[in-house]
């Protein structure tokens, strides 16, 4: 058995045996130093496409506008004798590459989908227009530029040049080795595990706390710098910089090598280089196929692409941990089928948790006095100022003012098309009130942003489970103990993702409290419907908020599982301010010291919840009874309503 840092290391040493063995034994089945050179070109500029497009989830078109700007940049300070160094020269063109891509990812990474795909695709273009008109005194236009100077090694008559053939594929392997291994340090990063989440579900990470839009453009920028890189080495391993660097149909090889090879697998890009050069230059050596090359290739790539819908390396690497892990999945499999036969049949029993739920606060304003007999503002967690939400013509919430008090356990409820929903999202700033604002222990809370709000300790479950169905609980749970620790931002590309002793005290509490320690490493999409539910309050709370917002908590589970979930709300009420909507009302009467009642945008009611209760307006708008004909002072609204809102 290997040690566990072999096994943690292991495609690393994989990697470094293939390299080394790859001149010896790749030659005679006509992969020659030069092809083998190209493949870790193309495989280093790879390396940020699998960063940026597996990682995060960011297709772009135009990585060769940072290819081309590092190539070019390094070889024009070389010819023309700017700088001396060809090291150097490679620093500046990589560093110039990755400033470019800062500038672009900052207006790329606001769009999503095919608008960002778009955007790259728009200044790949530019850039190939710049390059071969502005700047082609510089860039050398469509003759590119000649007598790039290859790299030495030492000084003086010592001094080792490093040409093409062997020599510069032991430099371009070695580069990319260590390309490869940074790629899996930021892979395996606290930066690792959230772009995997950005990937996953966006709006949730934004919604945990996490500034989606930075953590993007750090991935761009960071794809950029592979590029430059790339970029900058070519122009030496060829004596020569060519124009094609800059356009559209490299950016396109690179798409489909990377695809090919297999995304999301960091070596993808080496197998699919490889294959793509290799049979690019022995099938135009085919009698009477020269000329059909592209059409063949082309026919070649569609068939693997549909054949191995992951590519190459991602399907071997698929199956492999399918192997691995066939009997995990199956236990996690039945141990879901058991709970979800338990809850339907009632027998669910409560998760156990411990009596408390120790959780460290954010830090609060400092309690303010009270002023001509008013509450003072400490007292008071959360404050809805006359919010109104009007989308044309319909007012969906219309001039909603409450205060839910520090500590308490405080619910709104109302019939379907209250308003709920759109007030819960005003409470969190996931959407901008047309009129009023909300405060948070005193301060203004309305503009900040879900993302601030959040970092600033107001933290919702949602309706519909957000999770991030193909990372574990664990995982899913640090992606929301990470935001706390670390705040909005944190560039920790080297850190080891388990490598805060708060994070992971953080993350074993949560465990505990939500009954999931079994479940640990298991993926949340295996996951019964009850155990999605507590992990989405789980999410929420492990950002240690002040204010958590719990949107229909109950729903869709079954009575042992309200229960349970009604237990574990009671205890995190021991340390923090809950505002719930729900409309189970036996539970919101249960659990709720005060409660809120919207009708159609407005506020009907607010106080106690025995007053509430009691309220004929309410019972009005839950019954449809006039006052004077609703039951005697006694009567209790008892589930009038459990369909979603």
């Amino acid at each position: 058995m290997l040690s566990r840092p072999l096994r943690a290391a292991w495609p690393e040493l994989a990697l470094l045996v293939v390299l080394l063995a790859a001149p010896v034994l790749l030659p005679p089945l006509g992969f020659s130093h030069d092809l083998l050179s190209r493949a870790l070109n193309w495989a280093l500029f790879g390396l940020g496409l699998d960063i940026l497009f597996g990682l995060a989830g960011l297709l772009s078109f135009g990585q060769a506008a940072f290819y081309g700007a590092g190539g070019f940049v390094a070889a024009y300070l070389l010819v023309s004798g700017l700088v001396q160094s060809v090291w150097l020269a490679f620093l500046i063109g990589t560093l110039a590459a990755g400033l470019f891509g800062l500038a672009v990812g900052w207006l790329a990474v606001r769009r999503i989908g095919i608008y960002f795909a778009m955007i790259t695709l728009a200044f790949g273009q530019m850039a190939y227009f710049v390059q071969n008109s502005p700047l082609s005194d510089y860039t050398g236009g469509e003759n590119g530029i000649a007598g790039v100077p290859v790299p030495v090694i030492g000084f003086g008559a010592s001094a080792v040049r490093i040409t093409a053939g062997l020599p510069m594929y032991a430099l371009l392997a070695a580069t990319f080795f260590l390309g490869f291994v940074l790629a899996r340090r930021i892979v395996h990063s606290p930066v690792g595990l959230i772009l995997k989440a950005v990937k996953e579900n966006t709006p949730r990470v934004a919604m945990l706390g996490h500034d989606v839009p930075a953590y993007k453009l750090a991935a761009f920028t960071i794809a950029a710098l592979y590029a430059g890189l790339a970029g900058a080495m070519l122009g030496s391993f060829q004596s020569y910089m060519p124009p094609d660097a800059f356009a559209l149909e490299t950016s396109g090889q690179l798409v489909v090598q990377t695809i090919v090879g297999g995304v999301g697998t960091l070596v993808g890009p080496l197998v699919g280089a490889a294959l793509w050069l290799w049979l690019r230059d022995n099938l135009q050596l085919i009698p009477g196929f020269g000329s059909l090359w592209k059409l063949i290739l082309g026919v070649a790539f569609i068939g693997l692409v549909m054949g191995l819908r992951r590519g190459i390396c991602g399907e071997i690497l698929h199956r492999w941990r399918q192997r691995g892990e066939a009997a995990r999945l199956r236990a996690a499999k039945a141990r879901t089928e058991a709970i979800e036969a338990a809850a339907a049949l009632g027998d669910a029993v409560p998760p156990h948790s411990p009596s408390e739920v120790a959780l460290p606060e954010v830090t609060l304003p400092m309690p303010r006095p009270v002023i001509d007999g008013r509450t003072a503002h400490a007292e008071i967690a959360l404050e809805a100022q006359g919010l109104a939400r009007h989308y044309g013509g319909l007012k969906a919430v219309d001039g909603v003012s409450f205060q839910v008090r520090r500590g308490s356990i405080h619910a709104v409820i109302g019939p379907n098309g209250a308003g709920k929903s759109t007030l819960f999202k005003m409470l969190s700033d996931e959407v901008s009130p047309s009129a009023g604002a909300v405060l948070l222990f005193g301060e203004q809370l309305t503009g900040a942003g879900v993302t601030e709000a959040t970092q600033r300790g107001v933290a919702k479950s949602n309706q519909l489970n957000q999770l991030f169905l193909n990372l574990t609980v664990r995982e899913n749970l640090r992606v929301a103990a990470l935001a706390r620790a670390r705040g909005r931002f944190r560039l920790d590309l080297l850190a080891p993702v388990q490598g805060r002793a708060d994070v992971e005290a953080q993350v074993a509490t949560m465990l505990g409290v939500l009954d999931l320690g079994m479940r640990a490493e298991t993926r949340v999409g295996v996951l019964a419907y009850g155990e999605k539910r507590r992990l989405e309050i789980g999410m929420a709370l492990a950002t240690s908020p002040n204010v958590l917002l719990l949107d229909e908590p109950l729903a869709g589970m079954s009575p042992s599982e309200r229960v349970a979930t009604c237990a574990l709300i009671r205890r995190i009420g021991r340390s923090c301010t809950i505002l719930l909507v729900e409309h189970d009302l036996d539970a919101v009467f249960d659990l709720a010291e005060r409660i809120t009642v919207l009708s159609e945008g407005r506020l009907l009611a607010d106080g106690p919840a025995e007053v509430v209760r009691r309220d004929p307006a309410v019972q009005k708008a839950y019954l449809g009874a006039a006052p004077d004909e609703a039951a005697g002072e006694g009567t209790a609204i008892v589930g009038a309503m459990h369909e979603p809102a």
